[in-house]
């Protein structure tokens, strides 16, 4: 009995420092956000207690705006990201001459720094001097010059194209650990039975990378639900909030009106997103793991 309870002490001061990291780092914060939500907490010296009514004044047409922008924001960025991702990874497996070069040359966009790549992808949707209108003049397919980032719809996508830019390295190089360790014996047999390249693609290489995917697909879409930096550093939220997501939104609310109450709720409905996210990601994954196909 001594000796279980001493293997079960020293198994407690093993977990300490990530008890108290979690407890500190994580737990406090939340715990501390979810109370401030139902304050009117501000500038004010006097902070009181206003129940729901922070989360009443979130659910309007304006923010139900800003929630569906945000989940069709994450949609689009995400499924490009996978969509190229797994195109980069097969290009990048298969055995064509220069291929640690090609390798070498998806890492650029993950090692510059975000902000300076924002920066760049700023001065490229430029109007007046950005690459990107004068090409497309140069070319035909528009008359003047068009500022991106000044219109809604077209700084809608210009985000999204930036995030996608950001993203995508990792993405590719995640999905091409996944395909190399497919094991080749399967590829052989298909080639010996007479299977085409797409085939062995859609019958040998999808299904096998199917776990990695959920997995990719979970950690990018919670990435890209929060992301601050390429949205603000572009636009700001604007023209009009037509790229305003719900961390756009919330900064505005708690840093920008200095309204701490009202944005502690919207970050609270963030998280209760996100976690919605990790229980379908992990019902998902615990169902595969099992080989519970329904």
């Amino acid at each position: 009995m001594s000796v279980q309870r001493s293997t079960l002490i020293f198994a407690w001061i093993l977990l300490l420092p990530a008890v108290l990291y979690v407890t500190v780092i994580v737990a406090y914060p939340l715990v501390d956000t979810f109370i401030l939500s139902f304050t009117d907490a501000s500038l004010k010296k006097t902070t009181n207690w206003v129940g729901w009514v922070n989360y009443e004044k979130i659910f309007n047409a304006t923010f139900a705006e800003v929630i569906m922008r945000t989940f069709v924001w994450t949609f689009f960025s995400v499924s490009i990201k996978m969509i190229i991702g797994v195109f980069g990874a097969s290009m990048l497996n298969a055995a064509v001459p220069g291929r640690a070069l090609f390798r070498v040359l998806t890492m650029p966009p993950w090692i510059v720094p975000m902000a300076i790549g924002i920066f760049m992808w700023g001065w490229m949707y430029n109007g007046q001097f950005g690459m990107i209108s004068g090409l497309l003049q140069r070319f035909g397919f528009i008359d003047g010059p068009v500022a991106f980032l000044a219109q809604g719809s077209t700084a809608f996508w210009a985000t999204i194209i930036t995030d996608v830019w950001i993203g995508v390295p990792l993405v590719t190089l995640y999905m091409l650990a996944a395909m190399q360790s497919i094991p080749q014996d399967l590829y052989e047999a298909a080639w010996t039975d007479g299977a085409g390249r797409f085939y062995r693609f859609r019958r040998i290489t999808l299904p096998l990378l199917i776990p990695s995917l959920i997995t990719m697909s979970m950690l990018s879409l919670i990435a890209t639900f929060n992301s601050f930096d390429i949205i603000w550093i572009l636009t700001r939220g604007g023209p009009s909030g037509e790229t305003t997501t719900m961390i756009i939104d919330t900064y505005h609310t708690a840093i920008g009106s200095k309204k701490y109450g009202e944005g502690a709720a919207r970050a609270v409905l963030i998280c209760i997103f996100l976690s919605i996210f990790c229980l379908a990601y992990f019902r998902v994954t615990s169902r595969l793991s099992s080989g519970d196909n329904r």
